[in-house]
């Protein structure tokens, strides 16, 4: 497995390779989901050392930390590191609240959830219009000093909002949407969290498939946010990814996260997995040391993303 990394100015410690788990009881969004197959998803992970599962209420409306919560009683708990999120408020159609007493609440609530008495991460999951982002992560660090919880994450904030609710230094790990051909956070965000010693997560790391390397040119109606020649650059310099993996014995989505995992401003990456077999799979990424002409090499080609 890859080495270990110290999450922010917390305490908590976790592999490179995480898991996660929108797929583990996630009926709300993706269909045909199993939960035998989550609780495979989850103690396969598990089984193997994958210490960090990231998860939040709104996979499955809090199926999904239930299955965690039920497949972490057979495990050492010191050993797994525990990300969850939250800010749809139940009481309210799901609408975004980051007021202090709703984050109080729904931390409470995860903690049931996870059959759990403390949570490693808790993320505010997305930002609301009203509350002042600082006020919001101030509640966290109340829950943090309580040991509730061990760090405190914030996701899809914009950089202004990360920078409100990093005030007082108290924001210990960022998640948002990144991956080789989605890198606008390069520019802008990594410089300001490299400074404040905070690490970064990305989520959809593998583009929802499309750097898996299975789809071709005819596929591209799946992918409406590329234009036609974006596109085909894309499928071109998976091609090429794809004679690097040969090399490595290796496939190209593990290609991708051997070079998310060797990035220094990524700290960790935590592909999804529907079935174990892709947790298996994924698990591989963790033993590919890439060589640094490959690692430069890949960089360069989805270099404007």
């Amino acid at each position: 497995m890859t080495e270990l990394i110290k999450i922010g100015k917390s305490d908590v410690v976790a592999s490179k390779l995480g898991l996660g788990t929108n797929k583990v009881g996630g009926h709300n969004l993706f269909d045909g989901l199993k939960d035998e197959d989550g609780y495979a998803v989850i103690k396969t992970a598990l089984d193997k050392k994958i210490s960090l599962l990231d998860t939040a209420y709104m996979y499955g409306l809090g199926r999904s930390e239930e299955i965690i919560g039920d497949v972490l009683h057979n495990y050492d708990r010191s050993q797994v590191v525990i990300a969850t999120k939250a800010a749809q408020d139940k009481h309210n159609d799901l609408k975004i609240n980051n007021t202090p007493a709703f984050l109080k609440k729904a931390v409470d609530e995860a903690l049931e959830r996870l059959k759990t008495d403390y949570i490693d991460i808790f993320y505010i999951h997305f930002p609301d219009e009203k509350t002042p982002k600082d006020e919001a992560v101030g509640a966290l660090a109340d829950l943090k000093r309580e040991g509730k919880i061990r760090a405190i994450g914030v996701s899809n904030f914009s950089l202004e909002q990360i920078k409100e609710a990093n005030k007082n230094g108290e924001v210990d790990i960022v998640e948002d949407n990144f991956s080789l051909v989605h890198r606008k956070a390069e520019k802008d965000l990594f410089p300001y969290l490299k400074e404040n010693h905070i690490d970064f997560v990305p989520y959809f790391p593998l583009a929802a498939g499309l750097l898996t390397g299975k789809y071709s040119l005819n596929d591209q109606k799946k992918f409406k946010n590329f234009s036609e020649a974006q596109y085909k650059k894309i499928i071109d310099n998976l091609e090429k990814v794809r004679t690097i993996a040969a090399k490595y014995n290796a496939t190209v989505a593990q290609i991708i996260l051997a070079w998310y995992i060797a990035a220094p401003s990524i700290g960790i990456v935590i592909p999804g997995a529907r079935k174990k077999e892709q947790v298996l799979s994924n698990i591989k990424a963790a033993d590919i040391s890439l060589k640094q002409e490959d690692f430069v090499e890949i960089d360069q080609m989805f270099l404007g993303f």
